[in-house]
């Protein structure tokens, strides 16, 4: 019990950081959508490139759930919302080891 509460405290960070990255990606693709910035500029691609590959593999599968509203993609909205119920389950988790260990 020692061990898990430190852990999920971990997990719960790496999820905040994840959902940083998940916001930053969608700005990005907005930015770049809208021809604010240029993908021919090597440090933009290098950053777009990087974003897409972390934030991709899980937005696929919501992807394939959620239907297109036309040129909207609300698949980052929906991974959040879920990520965020995650960590609300993982803080219970750690309230309730954290009430039992007292």
């Amino acid at each position: 019990m020692i061990i898990l509460g430190p852990l999920i405290d971990v997990v719960i960070i790496a999820i905040d950081l994840y959902i940083w990255v998940v916001i930053i990606s969608a700005i990005l693709s907005w930015l770049v959508a809208f021809n604010v910035v240029n993908t021919r500029n090597r440090f933009v691609y290098t950053v777009g490139d990087f974003l897409y590959r972390i934030t991709e593999p899980a937005l696929r599968p919501i992807r394939k759930i959620v239907p297109s509203f036309g040129g909207v993609d609300i698949t980052p909205i929906v991974l959040i919302l879920g990520l965020w119920f995650i960590q609300r389950v993982l803080a219970e988790v750690l309230f309730s080891i954290a009430g039992a260990a007292v």
